[in-house]
């Protein structure tokens, strides 16, 4: 306990600890607030399972690489809808009345979680329903009518997308670099070595050590939520609740982290390399685990990779519990590989730390 005090006093004493983990964080919130926009290069949508599949709105839908046709049941589909993952549940039938003029109907079904999607899909949808009268022979009438209905929903605000991305940004990049710098300084100053001749446990020196990171990135997680829920509406759909399970959840992926620095801290020549090492790990995960932007706009051919990686794990079991509502218990998939990176890490640790 004494190393965990004496470590987090010097934690708080670091300019740069405290920049890197609770401002910049900030000041990156403070900027996608204010720019308030936000959106992919493709919509997502889903097609209702009663719709009528053999026409050219759903032939054109279907093959439009704007849209990204979300599969499943249709209670999934449902769900999806209103927890905002797709932005409308389309459905597309025969249309009995004649006076209308137009063959379909197109009836686009949304929750207020995606208010702001609907404008860009309204329009996209008008649009390809001009197209295909365009290219029809019969002038007299439209082959589809737009129709829309809104059901109950939490409104989907850019805050609960960015938050937990810099939540996730804070934590990799002062575990990592936090627990390199620092081990890596204690072994070259033989810091270490001092204290391990002493009667200290080696145990106790890095349980102190990687308590007070622990503690101190606690910390700027609930300062972070906090910033977020009372200057821009955070979404916590469970309350309190909510808010313990997203620390669990950042504790779990703080671990994983801080094991990464340990191995680097120990494969390292110099310091000098250390930047380079942790960047390596780092910032790949930064533009691919949906931190910034939307993970699904990149490739398919790289989603298999996108998923593997811890920090996208982190960002979704983050998001699903604070908007979604969804609970530790149905986060197995993302908790299950930093469970699995967490093993690797540390095994690899524990074969290359070194003391002196």
């Amino acid at each position: 306990m004494a190393i965990t005090k004496a470590s987090l006093i010097s934690i708080f004493r670091s300019p740069q600890a405290v920049f890197f983990s609770l401002f910049f964080p900030i000041v990156l919130i403070l900027i996608f607030g204010a720019i308030g926009g936000g959106g992919g290069l493709s919509i997502d949508v889903a097609i209702d399972h009663r719709a009528d599949t053999v026409n050219p709105i759903y032939q054109a839908i279907t093959h439009a690489p704007v849209f990204d046709v979300k599969k499943g049941g249709q209670d999934t589909l449902e769900d999806m809808m209103k927890k905002g993952r797709i932005t409308a549940l389309i459905n597309i039938t025969k249309n009995g009345d004649t006076a209308s003029g137009a063959t379909y109907n197109v009836h686009l079904v949304s929750s207020s979680a995606n208010l702001r999607e609907m404008p860009a899909l309204r329009s996209v949808m008008r649009d390809v329903i001009h197209t295909i009268d365009d290219a029809s022979s019969r002038r007299v009438a439209t082959v589809g009518k737009i129709t829309e209905e809104e059901v109950p929903g939490r409104e989907y605000k850019m805050i609960d997308f960015y938050l937990p991305g810099m939540i996730g940004f804070s934590m990799i990049g002062a575990a990592v670099f936090g627990v390199s710098f620092l081990f890596f300084n204690l072994r070259e100053s033989l810091v270490l070595k001092r204290v391990y001749a002493s009667p200290v446990n080696r145990r106790n020196i890095i349980i102190g050590e990687t308590l007070s990171r622990i503690i101190f990135q606690l910390l700027t997680v609930v300062v972070l939520v906090l910033f977020g829920r009372y200057f821009y509406g955070f979404t916590l759909a469970n309350g309190w609740i909510t808010f313990v399970e997203i620390l669990l959840v950042t504790l779990v992926g703080l671990l994983v982290f801080m094991g990464a620095g340990f191995v680097i801290s120990s494969v390292a020549k110099n310091q000098n390399v250390i930047p380079i090492y942790s960047n390596l790990f780092m910032f790949p995960q930064y533009f691919l685990s949906g931190t910034f932007f939307p993970k699904n706009i990149l490739p398919s051919g790289v989603q298999w990779l996108v998923e593997a990686l811890p920090l996208t794990a982190l960002n979704d079991a983050l998001r699903k519990i604070s908007f979604e509502g969804a609970h530790i218990y149905n986060c197995g998939k993302q908790l299950g590989i930093l469970g699995v990176w967490g093993i690797v890490v540390y095994f690899v640790a524990i074969k290359v730390f070194r003391w002196e």
